[in-house]
């Protein structure tokens, strides 16, 4: 048993390395964009990527991370309530998590982190998102179409793919539809969604 569960440990290991290229029009849309300008500040919401980081500052961008959704699986961030619910702290989190200061971007890169973060927790965290953002700043967003997917880090390609890391075992907490992606960025000017044909949709949002 020993050995079968050492294999399929390193089976997993080695999948969870693996990379898989997919097309992506919404980065191939939001590329076009960077290529035609100059300065823009990025905002890339996910686990660190140092080609992305290369990539976008070769392009003359400039670039900050922020990983928020492995952070958000703490158990520190819950709180049991006198009747013994469980709630989560989205204000505590926010506020330790998604320390931007004074900075506004041009350029947010939120991938599917909506579909790992604590429901609870997404409209403050895109109210967030929209503060930081300059009026017209674009917002490029995946969204699992089924609960089938796992939190994966992505990495910006010079053509019009992306390619995808699965980032261990956290499955998706939930799945939208299109009217609710429409519901959650209401307070942006506008959003064009991109047809795919695996198992993740693809948004851009403009502020």
């Amino acid at each position: 048993m020993r050995l079968f569960g050492g294999s399929d440990q390193r089976a997993a290991e080695a999948a969870r390395r693996t990379r898989v290229t997919r097309h992506s029009s919404g980065w191939d849309a939001l590329a076009k964009i960077l290529r035609e300008s100059d300065g823009l500040r990025t905002l890339d919401i996910g686990p660190t990527s140092s080609v992305n980081i290369n990539l976008l500052t070769g392009m003359g961008h400039s670039v900050y991370m922020a990983d928020l959704v492995a952070e958000s699986h703490d158990e520190k961030w819950m709180q049991t309530l006198p009747d013994g619910t469980h709630v989560f702290r989205t204000d505590d989190f926010l506020s330790e998590t998604l320390q931007l200061g004074s900075r506004i971007f041009d350029v947010v890169l939120l991938w599917d982190c909506l579909d790992f973060l604590p429901a609870v927790a997404v409209p403050a965290f895109l109210s967030r998102i929209h503060e930081a953002m300059v009026s017209g700043g674009r917002c490029l967003v995946f969204s699992h179409i089924k609960n089938e997917g796992y939190f994966s880090r992505y990495h910006l390609r010079e053509d019009s793919s992306v390619d995808m890391q699965r980032m261990g075992d956290l499955p998706a907490r939930q799945v939208y539809t299109n009217r609710q992606i429409e519901g959650l960025f209401s307070q942006y000017s506008s959003y064009k969604f991109f047809l795919a044909k695996d198992n993740l949709r693809e948004i851009l949002v403009i502020r």
